[in-house]
C-alpha cells in the first residue's frame, strides 16, 4: 500500500495532475490515505471520500469494494454515509444505446490517485481520464477522452426511484430534479465548457435534441469530434430549491476553476489536519494517524445553503445564521468522536449540538440518527443524552441547554427503547421503568410485542446497559441544571444495571417479565448477532458496558484484583468454537483478541479499563497491541465498521496516548503515546502538549509522568487541564513501571 500511494503520489507530480512542492510533501496531508480500510473484514468498508471537512458534497466511484476493478458510476453527490447517493454521471466513448448505461467502466488500481480534496481515474477501455474535486455545495468534474474517441459523451442516470427530471436548458447547461427517500428533492444545475447536442431516452426511444425537457430518468450530452482538450462540468446542488442550487453555483463556482477550486480545498484540509502536529512515530502510525484524523471530518456535514436548509424532521425550508449539521450515527459516535470535537473545534460542536436541539423542536424526539430525512431509526440508545452532557460539562453553551434537557427528558420517559425503533413507549419500556430491566424472551419464545423488529429483535440486556448510561446523564444534565427531583429519579435508573448481574455466569444475564434468569451460553445465544439479548456482540463484550459507574462495577466483579483478572481473562477467553462457526453468528465482532472485539464501538473504552485496576501498565500494553495489530495503513486496516469517524476517533486518542472512557465526564484517562511529540493547537489559542520521552515501538510503558511540571501518579487528567494548554510529560521505557498509577482512585468532583 505505501508503494502504491507513492507511485500514485509520483505519477500526480509527473503528469501534472495536483502539484505538490517538496516542502508541501513533508505536510500532515501527504500522510492521508484514504484507500485504508477499504477492504472491510467481514461487513462495510471504508469509502475514499473527496469532500471538504463536514461538508455536504461527497463523493467516491459507485463500485462494491476496492477489490473490484469496474466502477458502475460517479455520483454527483453522496446524499448520505450510506443511505445513497444522486445524479450519477458517467464518460462514455462509443455510439449511445439503451445498452450504454449498464455497462461498467474498468480502471486499474495504480492509475488512481484519491485524496481527500482530490479524485482521477483512468478508464482503461474507453482511454478516458476522470477528475473530481469540492467545494461546499459544489463540484467539477473534468473528463480526457482519448483522441480517437468515436464519440465524447457523458451520460446522466438517477439512483433512486420516484420522479427525476433532467432539464437541458441550453446546449451547455442542464439543470435536474432527483427525488430521494419517497419525497425529498435534491435540486442540481450544472454548466459544461463546450457546447454539446442533449439526447434522452423518453418512452423507451432515444431521441437527439438542443433543449429537452421533462426527462425522468436517463439523458446523456455529445460534443463534437473536434473538441480538444478537457471536457468541464462545474454543478451545483441544492435540497432547498433549483434557483438555491443556481445561486449555490454562483456564490462558489462563477468566477472559479478546477485548479483554483481544487487548492481550495487543499488548503482546507491542510488547515484541520495541521492543528495535530507529532514527531516522532514511523511513517506507517503516522499514516494510520493522519488517515484517522481525516475520517473524523467526513461527518457531521452542514447542509445549510446561503442561510438556508431543509430538514427532513419537520418537511420544511428554514431559515437559520447557524449551520444545520445532519448524518450522525450516535451509537458510534457519542464514545470518541464528539468528544474529539470538543477538543479540536467546541465552537462547531455546539453547532452540532444545536442542530439536534432544533431537530428536537421540528419533530418533538431527540433524534438517534439523525440524517437528510429526518431520523434514521438504527441501533439502541438515547446518547445524544451523553452527547449533550459532555459539551455541557466541557463549557459549550451556544445552544438551548433547557431545550436540549427537555428532549433528553421525553426521550428518558416518553420514547421506546427499542432497537431499531422511532417513536413513543410500548409495554416493554413500561417493565424497564417499573422494574428497572428490560425484558428477554426464552430461546426459541415467540415474540408477543409487534413493535420489535423482527430482525433486531429486543436486545434485551444492551438496551438496559445502554439505556442505564442514557439515564446518569439525564440526572447529571438534570444535576447541571438544578432540577433536583428529576436528578433523583433517574440517578436510580443509573444503577439498573446491577438488575441484570448474574453471580453464576459472573456477567450481565437476560430476565423475563417475571424476573426470572433466561439460562443462556451468554458466548453464543441470542440469534444472530446475539440480537434478543446483546448486540452485534456476545456477553463478554457487555460485562464492560457501565462507564457511568466504573467503580461500581469493579465492586460488582469482586473488587480490583478480581476486576483485573475478568480484564485479563477477556483478552485470552478462547471462542469456544470455530471462527466460522463465530462469525457465521457474529459477523460484527471483528479484530478479536480472546473475547475481545477491537471491531466494534462497545469495546473501545475496554482496554483502559486496567487505569482502574492495580495494574495500569496493563492498559498501556493492550492499547499498543490492538492500535500495531489492527490498524495497519494498508487496504485491510480497519477491523471492523468505520461508521463516519466513530472507529477512527479511538485512533486518533490513543495515539495521542489519552481517551475519555466516560464521555460526560470531563476527565481523560492516559494510554501509551505512539509518538514522541503531540501537539494540538487549540482554538483558544493555547496548545496542549504530550511528551513521551524516548517513547518508540518497543518503549511503549510508562516510567514516570509529570502534568505541568508536576509529579503526576494518576492515569488520568481533567479537560480543563488540556484546555488550559497544559503539558503532559511521560518518560518510556521497554519494560513495565507497575507501580505507576497503581491503586489510586478515580474521583471526579465537580466545582
Amino acid at each position: 500500500m505505501l508503494n502504491r500511494f507513492l507511485k500514485g503520489t509520483f505519477l500526480a507530480c509527473t503528469f501534472s495532475l495536483c502539484f505538490i512542492s517538496v516542502a508541501f510533501c513533508q505536510d500532515n496531508i501527504s500522510y492521508i490515505d484514504p484507500l485504508i480500510g477499504n477492504v472491510g473484514q467481514l461487513l462495510q468498508p471504508t469509502r475514499p471520500t473527496v469532500q471538504l471537512p463536514n461538508q455536504m458534497i461527497r463523493m467516491f466511484p459507485v463500485r462494491t469494494d476496492y477489490m473490484d476493478d469496474q466502477i458502475s458510476s460517479f455520483p454527483l453527490i453522496i446524499v448520505s454515509h450510506r443511505l445513497g447517493e444522486a445524479f450519477s454521471m458517467m464518460p462514455f466513448s462509443g455510439p449511445v444505446t439503451h445498452a450504454s448505461w449498464k455497462q461498467k467502466m474498468t480502471y486499474d488500481h495504480d492509475l488512481e490517485i484519491t485524496r481527500p480534496w482530490y479524485y482521477s481515474t483512468y478508464l482503461v477501455d474507453d482511454e478516458t481520464t476522470v477528475e473530481f474535486t469540492p467545494g461546499k455545495k459544489v463540484g467539477i468534474y473534468q473528463f480526457e477522452f482519448a483522441k480517437t474517441a468515436q464519440s465524447k459523451s457523458l451520460l446522466f442516470d438517477v439512483y433512486n426511484p420516484g420522479n427525476s427530471e433532467w432539464n437541458f436548458i441550453s446546449d451547455n447547461a442542464v439543470t435536474a430534479v432527483e427525488t430521494y427517500h419517497d419525497d425529498i428533492k435534491v435540486y442540481m444545475y450544472g454548466t459544461f465548457n463546450f457546447k454539446g447536442v442533449a439526447g434522452v431516452i423518453k418512452e423507451n426511444k432515444l431521441t437527439d435534441g438542443h433543449t429537452i425537457t421533462g426527462v425522468r430518468s436517463k439523458s446523456w450530452i455529445t460534443f463534437p469530434s473536434s473538441v480538444t482538450g478537457k471536457i468541464i462540468f462545474k454543478y451545483a446542488i441544492s435540497y432547498v430549491s433549483p434557483e438555491q442550487a443556481k445561486k449555490n453555483y454562483e456564490n462558489e463556482l462563477s468566477k472559479t476553476d478546477f485548479e483554483t477550486l481544487k487548492q481550495s480545498a487543499e488548503l482546507s484540509w491542510q488547515k484541520v489536519m495541521g492543528q495535530i502536529k507529532v514527531e516522532g512515530g514511523t511513517a506507517a502510525q503516522k499514516r494510520s494517524f493522519y488517515s484517522a484524523l481525516y475520517r473524523c471530518y467526513e461527518r457531521m456535514v452542514d447542509i445549510r445553503e446561503d442561510k438556508k436548509y431543509y430538514s427532513g424532521f419537520d418537511k420544511k425550508i428554514h431559515e437559520s445564521d447557524r449551520p444545520f449539521y445532519v448524518d450522525d450515527w450516535t451509537w458510534d459516535t457519542y464514545l470518541a468522536l464528539h468528544p474529539l470535537r470538543t477538543i479540536l473545534n467546541p465552537t462547531q460542536e455546539e453547532d452540532m449540538l444545536n442542530s439536534y436541539v432544533n431537530m428536537y423542536d421540528q419533530s418533538g424526539w431527540m433524534p438517534t440518527f439523525p440524517v437528510l430525512f429526518g431520523d434514521h431509526a438504527c441501533m439502541n440508545g438515547f446518547h445524544s443524552s451523553v452527547m449533550f452532557l459532555d459539551g455541557y460539562r466541557k463549557g459549550l453553551r451556544n445552544f438551548d441547554a433547557a431545550k436540549a434537557y427537555e428532549g433528553m427528558y421525553k426521550n428518558g420517559t416518553k420514547a421506546t427503547m427499542l432497537p431499531w425503533r422511532n417513536g413513543p413507549k410500548c409495554s416493554l419500556d413500561d417493565i424497564y421503568l417499573t422494574k428497572g430491566y428490560f425484558p428477554a424472551l426464552k430461546i426459541g419464545e415467540k415474540e408477543t410485542v409487534e413493535l420489535v423488529h423482527p430482525f433486531e429483535k429486543r436486545q434485551s440486556v444492551a438496551v438496559t446497559l445502554g439505556a442505564g448510561y442514557d439515564d446518569w446523564a439525564v440526572s447529571q444534565m438534570a444535576k447541571e441544571l438544578g432540577k433536583n427531583s428529576d436528578m433523583q429519579e433517574f440517578e436510580k435508573r443509573a444503577y439498573n444495571y446491577k438488575n441484570l448481574w448474574n453471580p453464576k455466569y459472573q456477567l450481565f444475564i437476560p430476565k423475563d417479565e417475571q424476573g426470572k434468569w433466561i439460562d443462556i451460553d451468554p458466548k453464543f445465544d441470542g440469534g444472530k448477532g446475539g440480537r434478543d439479548y446483546y448486540d452485534e456482540n456476545n456477553g463478554w463484550t457487555y460485562l464492560w458496558q457501565v462507564q457511568q459507574d466504573i467503580k461500581g462495577l469493579v465492586q460488582l466483579v469482586g473488587g480490583k484484583p478480581a476486576f483485573e483478572d475478568k480484564l485479563d481473562q477477556l483478552f485470552r477467553e478462547p471462542l469456544g468454537r470455530s471462527k466460522q462457526d463465530l462469525w457465521e453468528k457474529f459477523p460484527d465482532a471483528t479484530g478479536l483478541v480472546g473475547q475481545y472485539s477491537m471491531g466494534n464501538e462497545p469495546s473501545f473504552h475496554i482496554p483502559y479499563l486496567y487505569n482502574f485496576t492495580n495494574s495500569p501498565w496493563k492498559t498501556q500494553k493492550r492499547i499498543r497491541f490492538l492500535l500495531d495489530v489492527w490498524f495497519k495503513d494498508n487496504i485491510f486496516g480497519i477491523p471492523g465498521d468505520e461508521d463516519g469517524g466513530g472507529m477512527s476517533a479511538f485512533v486518533v486518542f490513543s495515539s495521542m496516548g489519552f481517551y475519555p472512557v466516560t464521555p460526560g465526564i470531563p476527565v481523560y484517562t492516559i494510554g501509551s503515546p505512539v509518538f514522541k511529540k503531540t501537539t494540538i493547537d487549540l482554538p483558544n489559542g493555547k496548545k496542549f502538549t504530550v511528551i513521551a520521552d524516548k517513547c518508540s515501538v518497543i518503549n511503549k510503558y510508562i516510567q514516570s509522568a509529570m502534568f505541568d511540571g508536576k509529579p503526576l501518579n494518576t492515569p488520568w487528567f481533567t479537560h480543563e487541564q488540556l484546555t488550559a494548554g497544559g503539558t503532559l510529560e511521560l518518560k518510556m521505557g521497554p519494560k513495565p513501571n507497575k507501580s505507576w498509577g497503581a491503586g489510586s482512585e478515580y474521583i471526579y468532583v465537580r466545582k
